[in-house]
């Protein structure tokens, strides 16, 4: 079995996954900056392909937006795939180290709060659903 094949298949199911679910691909650098700084709040689901965002990340960012209170957009970049949109989507969590998988809420282009690998890694995607629908019911208004 060629090794690239199948990083591929990996990385086609995972941006198909989080796409299906709602999430605008962000790609360049551009479309970051465009998406980002709209009014209002903004989730950022930094997707990987390690195992921890495909059992418990992408699950719970398309569980967790099925809520009374949720973000105004929903987008997503990936990491080790999309390095350019990735690092200029890092630039907005001010105050965070790099990490993904993440979630990034932003409010108006400003980092509210992030969830962070570790508090991902470890735990189950309901325990995620838990933390970000805190922060919807905290920073978000009801759909």
């Amino acid at each position: 079995m060629d090794f690239n094949l199948f990083m591929n298949d990996v990385v086609d199911a995972a941006r198909k996954d989080i796409t299906e679910a709602g999430y605008e691909e962000l790609t360049t650098p551009e479309e970051v900056d465009q998406a980002l700084k709209r009014e209002g709040t903004t989730l950022v689901m930094v997707n990987s392909t390690c195992g921890c965002a495909g059992g418990v990340a992408r699950p719970a960012a398309a569980n967790a937006i099925h809520y009374d209170k949720r973000p105004d957009h929903l987008v997503t970049v990936f990491a080790g795939q999309d390095r350019e949109a990735t690092e200029k989507a890092r630039e907005y969590f001010e105050g965070f180290p790099p990490s993904s998988p993440s979630f990034a809420l932003l409010k108006d282009g400003k980092i509210i709060d992030m969830v962070e690998r570790h508090d991902i890694e470890g735990f189950g995607p309901v325990d995620v659903v838990n933390r970000l629908q805190k922060l919807f019911d905290e920073n978000c208004t009801e759909v």
